[in-house]
């Protein structure tokens, strides 16, 4: 069976022994950095199937890492840990991608539930049988390679946005329901997942603003409609 690599960014030295010894008791391939910069240079000599990164980091936050390791790998799964409890802290790491959080001081076993959550989900992405290409007004998208095409260039989708732009077109003129894409892709309809969504649903109208024709809207009390 194939074990699933992770790079873990805590530089708290007790902490991160403690989660390294735990997932590794679990059956990951753990690897330890102390700082971001140690973790993006480590993130570049092997390919990680997840990433567990601490927000609050000498030489690189973990803010920072996830974006380039997004610009290295924008399909990498990344798992923030933070003190911090605020609202806007925990969006601020859904913009930069992040695929969950856990605040300090969280359980192993919650973590382990997270891990497997989004190793469940991307299992899924991968076995669901996907379109080879969708038409949206001038664009073109292609969700085997997350590429959205049009007169402008294109754009290399993370792996969130091409899956909701995907929901999208499979329910283009018709609503697709809030609670279904949430359940779909972040597992969990909490709230949290709830304003994430709402984060890239705005970068996919951006990404299509240069066509009028294409729309997506806002269905109050019940979730979002392509059209095009």
């Amino acid at each position: 069976m194939k074990t699933t690599k992770v790079l873990l960014a805590e530089d708290d030295n007790n902490l991160g022994i403690l989660l390294k010894n735990y997932l590794s008791a679990k059956g990951f391939e753990t690897t330890l950095m102390v700082n971001g910069k140690q973790a993006f240079e480590e993130f570049q000599k092997k390919q990680y199937e997840l990433c567990i990164l601490d927000i609050m980091m000498p030489e690189m936050d973990g803010l920072t890492l996830a974006a380039e390791i997004r610009k290295v790998s924008p399909m990498v799964p990344v798992i923030f840990l933070t003190a911090k409890s605020q609202k806007e802290d925990v969006l601020e790491g859904f913009r930069t991608g992040a695929d969950d959080y856990l605040t300090k001081p969280f359980s192993m076993e919650e973590l382990l539930y997270r891990i497997q959550a989004i190793l469940k989900r991307m299992a899924g992405s991968n076995t669901v049988k996907k379109e080879q290409s969708y038409t949206i007004g001038k664009y073109s998208f292609d969700p085997l390679k997350q590429l959205l095409s049009g007169e402008g260039g294109s754009v290399k989708l993370t792996t969130k946005e091409s899956e909701l732009l995907e929901l999208l077109c499979r329910n283009r003129n018709e609503i697709l329901e809030r609670n279904f894409a949430l359940k779909s892709i972040w597992i969990d309809d909490n709230y949290f997942n709830a304003r994430s969504m709402d984060v890239y649903i705005t970068r996919l109208r951006k990404y299509l603003k240069k066509d009028p024709s294409v729309k997506i809207l806002n269905v109050h009390g019940r979730g979002y409609k392509l059209l095009c």
